[in-house]
């Protein structure tokens, strides 16, 4: 299968619910201890779609991602639903990348046949751990063994699947990170997304740590391990494609792709975010956090959105250099250049490269070395001024 390059035209649709909230998590996820009017959320989301046709025009999708939140929590009806809607507004061709994120103590085979029958072709899975007592101080619902249920499900019944595991957690070596991730790659059909455990503020961890309850590793053990995780995912057949990432050649995740090549994107739904060219400026759109105050917003006024902005040609650049160098493959400098109007600074380009922080490629690209990936923020930095 050969990756096609093209940024594309992606639909990220925000399903905010949660059976609880885990500690280390600053997403836009809510608990409900009611019953979710599943219908009333699906009309809100045709509606807001609907707003959002008329001002992307018409459209062809290259992707859609349903993220959360836990999305694995909706009735297949209301999946069906909601991705019958992306089809009324966008073209949507056979067979186009349609993913959905699962939680495994949230996961059925029925539920996930359902899925499979409403068009979800790939299943991404919020594993996190395979170890018990870290996905306990996770916060997590489900335990290994209902975590290899789900991987087995999803194996069965999708043609694509991916799970997330989070390292660099509180007391873990090299050596058992190392076993587990050999065994994560022993379960995964095509696709790991592996995460430095981070403290985000506004999260219980972030009070937690603060309070001293837990340590965190010390940078040069979390440099480790990163360089550990490169190193066994790309003697495995899973090498990175982007900083947290990594795939079977062919298997990248088109979805996010479309956000790292940094093309266009709709978001529906509480506190989606979307980026869009609209009347020859590239705009951000922002949706209403609060699930409840979203729907009664869309039903108001035909969609939830509360914020957003024009952007810049120069704010465009640096968000194509942020987002472009997480990629292996880098970036293309004619597109750079297209959408800045200049071209990258010449001195701090030379003294990056002489430090080993990035390389051309080709003749026409530049990328960032796994040196340069380590230190990315700042590299991008040197390079916006």
């Amino acid at each position: 299968m050969t990756l096609d390059r093209s940024p594309g035209f992606g639909v990220y649709l925000h399903w905010p619910f949660c059976a609880a909230k885990c500690p280390y998590c600053d997403f836009n996820s809510h608990v409900r201890h009611h019953r979710i009017d599943q219908e009333r959320f699906v009309r809100a989301f045709a509606a807001e779609m609907a707003s959002m046709r008329a001002r992307t025009g018409p459209r062809e999708v290259t992707s859609i991602f349903i993220g959360g939140g836990t999305p694995s929590l909706m009735e297949p009806a209301t999946v069906d639903a909601i991705l019958g809607e992306v089809a009324r507004n966008w073209t949507v061709p056979a067979g186009i990348e349609v993913t959905l994120e699962a939680n495994p103590s949230s996961v059925e085979a029925e539920r996930f046949r359902g899925y499979r029958a409403a068009g979800v072709n790939r299943v991404s899975l919020g594993v996190q751990a395979l170890n018990d007592a870290d996905l306990r101080f996770l916060g997590r619902l489900h335990d290994v063994s209902e975590a290899l249920h789900a991987i087995r499900l999803a194996r069965e019944i999708f043609p694509r699947l991916s799970f997330d595991l989070i390292y660099a957690r509180p007391g873990q070596t090299p050596e058992a990170w190392e076993a587990e991730l050999n065994e994560a790659i022993g379960h995964a059909a095509d696709h790991l997304s592996l995460y430095q455990l981070t403290i985000e503020e506004g999260t219980a961890f972030h009070k937690l740590y603060a309070a001293r309850k837990f340590e965190m590793p010390v940078p040069d053990l979390a440099a480790d391990l990163y360089q550990l995780t490169q190193d066994v995912t790309a003697a495995r057949g899973l090498p990175a494609y982007e900083v947290s990432n990594h795939a079977r050649p062919g298997a990248e995740s088109r979805h996010n792709l479309v956000y790292w090549r940094y093309g266009e994107y709709v978001g529906i739904g509480p506190g989606a975010h979307g980026r869009f060219v609209e009347d020859g400026t590239r705009v951000v759109t922002i949706a209403e956090r609060h699930p409840e105050t979203w729907a009664d917003l869309v039903e108001r006024q035909g969609h939830g959105i509360v914020d957003g902005e024009r952007l810049t040609r120069e704010e465009e650049a640096d968000e194509f250099l942020m987002m472009g160098l997480r990629l292996v493959e880098g970036i293309d400098l004619a597109r750079f250049e297209a959408l800045s109007g200049r071209t990258l600074p010449r001195r701090q380009l030379s003294i990056l490269q002489e430090e080993g922080l990035v390389a051309p490629v080709g003749n026409s690209g530049l990328r960032a070395t796994p040196s340069g990936m380590i230190v990315l923020n700042s590299l991008v930095a040197e390079l916006a001024r």
